[in-house]
């Protein structure tokens, strides 16, 4: 069954460093995979992704702070969070695309929470 799972989600001081990591399993043909984000009474937002030949895109509000990396042999992608601040607090959704399917696929969330 095609699906992605995350982790590394969790409480953290302004300032302070966090890494998410998502993995796909049963979805060939990726070609794309990243982060979204979604806080309470917002709407989903890109947060960075990362495409299959390495090239990365991010939001202008995390540029300098975050950085998006994938393994390709384990159809990883890695969220390298740092100077985190309480407006980065939001549900993170991991993101992938296939080419083989035409479908995205999106992970259940995980909580990130910046506060003192």
């Amino acid at each position: 069954q095609a699906q992605l799972v995350e982790s590394g989600g969790g409480l953290v001081q302004p300032g302070g460093s966090l890494r998410l990591s998502c993995a796909a399993s049963d979805i060939s043909s990726i070609h794309v995979m990243g982060w979204h984000r979604q806080a309470p009474g917002n709407e989903r937002e890109l947060v960075a992704i990362i495409t299959r030949d390495g090239t990365p895109t991010y939001a202008d509000s995390v540029k300098g702070r975050f950085t998006i990396s994938g393994d390709n042999a384990k159809n990883t992608v890695y969220l390298q969070m740092n100077s985190l601040k309480a407006e980065d607090t939001a549900v993170y959704l991991c993101y992938a695309y296939s080419w083989g399917t035409g479908r995205a696929y999106w992970g259940p969330g995980t909580q990130v929470t910046v506060s003192s």
